[in-house]
């Protein structure tokens, strides 16, 4: 890839990401065959009075599987695709109108591996050089579309862990109104340490994800659901999450879709 010309913030991350392995995001090893390819778009920004930033959506909350869930853009790989970034970027301009022209590509994450849907998911970094607005385009899919500054995902009040009732316990960030964990808040915490940006938290402070709304686990996965004030049980501050409604009618064109929930990309500590 051409080095593009990047703020100062990132240089410390990109040669860290370029050298990562699997390891670094998560103890389960990713299969040598099988699984279906999938990708997810990570896309730092930069806003001029919020500072850096991370862009995330949020699930509608009447999708057939994982409602509410807040997640990176990203999905499964159409035969057309060239690569896992021509995947990235092709969901995130389906899903909140994301312009592939924005974008420079920065690096490949090692693949990942989600043993409940069997999918193989590739994270690809990238940097929005010209920011643009975006907004769900698919309602029936996509509630909401935030821009998470990086100076609230570092901030110890809001960090904490969430506990699933098979009884794994992962990273999770409140921030603008949503509870991130899974895989997504798997990889964010990853990146965080990897860029230097990370601030010590109290990791004794615990969100209990409900039993009906949380996914099956298994004992090395990090499943991600809906939390609410008057659902979760919490050991310290808690945030209510965005939701809003919408149908599945979309959801069918991934029926096997790599929810930000069922992997455990919880960094190794």
């Amino acid at each position: 890839m051409t080095e593009p010309k990047l703020p100062t913030w990132c240089y410390p991350l990109l040669p860290r990401v370029r050298e990562s392995r699997t390891r670094d995001f998560t103890r389960l090893e990713t299969p040598e065959r099988g699984g279906r390819d999938s990708a997810v778009l990570v896309l730092l920004g930069e806003d001029p009075r919020t500072g850096p930033d991370l862009l995330v959506l949020q699930r509608a909350a009447r999708m057939r599987n994982h409602a509410g869930q807040p997640a990176f853009p990203g999905g499964a790989a159409d035969p057309g695709d060239a690569d896992s970034a021509a995947t990235a970027l092709r969901e995130a301009n389906e899903e909140v109108g994301l312009d592939p022209a924005s974008v420079t590509l920065l690096a490949e994450l090692p693949k990942l591996w989600i043993p409940i849907s069997d999918f193989v998911v590739t994270p690809v970094l990238a940097w929005w050089h010209t920011p643009h607005p975006v907004h769900p385009r698919e309602p029936a899919e996509v509630a909401h579309v935030a821009r998470l500054p990086i100076a609230e995902l570092v901030d110890p009040d809001n960090r904490c862990q969430v506990r699933h009732p098979s009884g794994y316990i992962g990273p999770a960030f409140q921030a603008r109104g949503m509870l991130v964990w899974g895989f997504t808040a798997g990889v964010i915490s990853a990146l965080l340490e990897m860029g230097g940006w990370a601030r010590p938290w109290p990791r004794d402070r615990v969100v209990d994800l409900p039993a009906t709304e949380a996914l099956p686990a298994t004992p090395a996965a990090g499943p991600t659901a809906k939390t609410t004030a008057s659902t979760a049980k919490t050991h310290g501050p808690a945030t209510k999450t965005a939701g809003s409604a919408a149908g599945p009618e979309r959801a069918e064109h991934r029926r096997s879709w790599p929810h930000q929930g069922d992997v455990s990309a919880a960094p190794v500590p």
